[in-house]
């Protein structure tokens, strides 16, 4: 016997299955983002990005929040 899709277990389970694809597309960004900005960090050996930003650098915060945007539309096309 087929579940009907609009009673309310299905609607329920659903939900269920959305939240939980949420958590996965959440961890799944956090961990690009993190890898990405080490490695991008690792790869450019003679500015440290961080103080320049803190200095109010806005050229390394536009750098840094492309590359943010990138992985994360990658990360988004991925899940």
């Amino acid at each position: 016997m087929e579940m009907d899709p609009f009673s309310f277990w299905a609607r329920l389970a659903n939900m269920g299955y959305a939240v939980l694809w949420s958590i996965a597309a959440a961890v799944g960004f956090s961990f690009g983002i993190g890898l990405a900005l080490k490695v991008f960090d690792k790869l450019s050996v003679d500015i440290d990005e961080w103080e320049q930003i803190k200095d109010g650098n806005i050229g390394v915060a536009l750098i840094f929040i492309s590359l943010i945007v990138v992985v994360g539309a990658l990360v988004y096309k991925v899940i």
